[in-house]
């Protein structure tokens, strides 16, 4: 018997990668994250697999469930929004199979970082703009660990999850800390749903623009330079003139 945490992707049910798709076919019983993964998932789901939506139940639920499977030697699929190392809760559920002496093993997915991106067409680096990519969140009822303030000062581009409600606060944390204010932003809502929307603006305009939108939870929030789409210099990768090992 095995748990499976299984990325389901950003919304899209074809954004799933094939051995997640199977997996989930072939699990007895499947968990999924109902509050934020999309239901036609479960199409992958075999007829008479065992379905629980997990955003009613708290942890202690989840793991009796699995040890009910564990026990009637079911594998478990265990379906998180996204990629299971990104904002999944998946570590405190790993602690605990730990404990049950329960194995398990972890299918990635694709970000809504990746979908963001994908969806408005931009590329979150860009040849001497941009060279890094930091991902974090905005303080709430879950504590920051890291200081915002430092993290500002990397530079590069900066995905900002779970924060569409901050955006004054990204506005000013960011400008405080050497950003311009007409520094490009994209925010993609709900990316790869079919409610989908995407607008765009610079810094000085993201509270105004997320509130103009509507754009309150499930929105990816993107800003750095690179954003604007327009290389100054393009990449040796494609140079005819540049010698290298990949491409």
């Amino acid at each position: 018997m095995k748990v499976y945490f299984i990325g389901a992707g950003p919304g899209d049910v074809e954004l799933i990668t094939v051995k997640g798709a199977r997996l989930i076919g072939e699990c007895q019983v499947v968990i999924y994250a109902g509050s934020l993964v999309n239901p036609d998932i479960l199409k992958y789901a075999s007829e008479d697999a065992e379905i629980y939506d997990s955003a009613p139940l708290n942890l202690e639920q989840i793991v009796e469930i699995i040890k009910k499977a564990h026990k009637e030697n079911k594998n478990v699929a265990r379906v998180h929004t996204g990629d299971p190392s990104l904002y999944g809760a998946t570590g405190e559920q790993m602690a605990e199979l730990n404990r049950l002496g329960i194995e398990y093993e972890t299918i990635p997915g694709v970000t809504s970082m990746a979908a963001s991106a994908a969806a408005a067409n931009i590329e979150l680096t860009m040849p001497e703009v941009s060279q890094t990519v930091t991902i974090t969140r905005t303080p709430g009822r879950t504590p920051m660990p890291e200081e915002v303030e430092n993290i500002a000062k990397v530079g590069g581009t900066i995905a900002f999850f779970l924060s569409a409600g901050q955006g004054a606060y990204i506005t000013k944390i960011l400008t405080e800390n050497g950003w311009n204010a007409d520094t490009p932003v994209v925010l993609v809502y709900r990316a790869s749903w079919e409610d989908q929307k995407i607008a765009r603006c610079v810094l000085y305009d993201l509270e105004k623009t997320l509130k103009k939108n509507g754009m309150t939870k499930q929105t990816m929030i993107l800003v750095g330079k690179a954003l604007n789409g327009n290389p100054e210099n393009y990449s040796k990768l494609y140079d005819r003139a540049f010698s290298h090992e990949y491409r």
